[in-house]
């Protein structure tokens, strides 16, 4: 990559992060939240990662900037972020939760082995239907699609 290359894309994830800001703003106000350093502080964290880090991670990054802050406030910062649709859960099972602050269309890839979350977009997946017997019965609020197997780090380290 070229300087000038470079500094128009460091130029770049500049503003998507400064419009992701905004809209978190905005969606904390809407939803009668002040806009503390901490909630922003941990929404940065999420955001600024792609390993959907678990409660613990988050903590340990946002006490490089915030000394103080407690893994109860991170914990319920991480709760009050997903309730309000900035963030979500990545649930899996037997595992901690994690969260990821990307909240664009993708799913998740998770490898039973090394606990490993990854993104990825399928776009069929995106519009997946309900069911007809659900649809009276239930609000669906996201539909989301998970999957669990073995990474290929872990599935080439399984046959040497």
């Amino acid at each position: 990559m070229k300087v000038g290359e470079f500094e128009m894309h460091e130029m770049a994830e500049k503003t998507t992060l400064d419009a992701k800001l905004m809209a978190f703003e905005d969606r904390c106000r809407k939803n009668g939240l002040k806009i503390t350093p901490q909630r922003i502080a941990v929404y940065k964290a999420l955001i600024n990662t792609d390993t959907h880090p678990t409660a613990e991670e988050v903590h340990k990054m946002v006490r490089e900037d915030i000394h103080n802050i407690s893994l109860d406030t991170v914990n319920r910062t991480l709760l009050t972020l997903a309730e309000i649709g900035v963030a979500f859960r990545v649930e899996g099972t037997g595992q901690p939760r994690r969260y990821d602050g990307g909240m664009e269309d993708h799913q998740h890839f998770r490898c039973i082995k090394c606990g490993k979350v990854i993104d990825f977009h399928y776009e069929p997946f995106d519009n997946i239907e309900i069911p007809a017997h659900l649809q009276g019965q239930f609000q669906i609020m996201r539909k989301t699609v998970y999957m669990e197997g073995i990474c290929e780090t872990c599935s080439e380290m399984s046959s040497n």
